[in-house]
């Protein structure tokens, strides 16, 4: 069914709101899909982000769809070839580097609730003038970091973001502690040696440290 902007935005934001840290996954072998989310959203962290970056992506989303009380969405879409094949594959939200028109028709067609990258204002307010308030702020680090984020929510405080890119435990809460920032997207929650060496439970207490992040807000 195919969605608003306003109601795509809205959307995504009540999957942002679920936990401080979306992991972002990059996934070899679909084997691991599903342990590994079951492990992420046993630790707190139900919102999850399967990079479509590997031949095994498509199928770990399928995986991880079957997962009780996780929410999982397909990153790096960047086509409408990807949307339509996120959708397919049971993504119930995507989440982009940047955005086109044409990717925002297709998320919009295929009603798939879209976090859009932007990292300028320039960028940020088109999306917002289309009807996106919620927005990913990539790459967050090499575009500033917290910093440029605060200055950037002076002139447009009604827009919030998730910024990825160069999230770390060090530097989470810098970016968690602005009033325009939901969450952030990390990938330290799942070291691809414990994926390997099937960890899961090192990723959930990963996880679930990662989930107190943010919470003094």
């Amino acid at each position: 069914m195919p969605l608003t902007p306003h109601d795509a935005s809205h959307e995504t934001r009540r999957i942002c709101a679920l936990a401080s840290i979306v992991p972002v996954l990059v996934i070899e072998d679909a084997r691991h899909a599903r342990p590994l989310a079951e492990a992420l959203v046993a630790g707190g962290l139900p919102a999850l982000e399967v990079t479509l970056r590997t031949p095994a992506a498509l199928d770990a989303i399928r995986a991880m769809a079957e997962v009780p009380g996780g929410f999982v969405g397909a990153g790096t879409l960047v086509t409408p070839e990807d949307v339509r094949a996120a959708k397919a594959a049971g993504a119930t939200f995507g989440v982009s580097p940047g955005a086109t028109d044409l990717l925002l028709d297709a998320c919009e067609n295929e009603g798939l609730p879209l976090l859009p990258g932007a990292a300028t204002a320039s960028e940020a307010m088109r999306l917002l003038a289309r009807g996106y308030d919620m927005l990913k702020f990539f790459p967050a680090e090499a575009s500033g970091g917290a910093p440029a984020l605060k200055a950037i929510g002076a002139p447009l405080p009604q827009i919030t973001f998730c910024p990825t890119g160069g999230v770390s435990p060090q530097n989470a809460e810098s970016y968690l502690s602005l009033p325009n920032v939901l969450c952030a997207g990390g990938s330290w929650v799942a070291p691809a040696d414990m994926v390997t060496a099937g960890n899961w439970a090192g990723i959930e207490a990963l996880a679930r440290e990662a989930a107190k992040l943010g919470n003094e807000r």
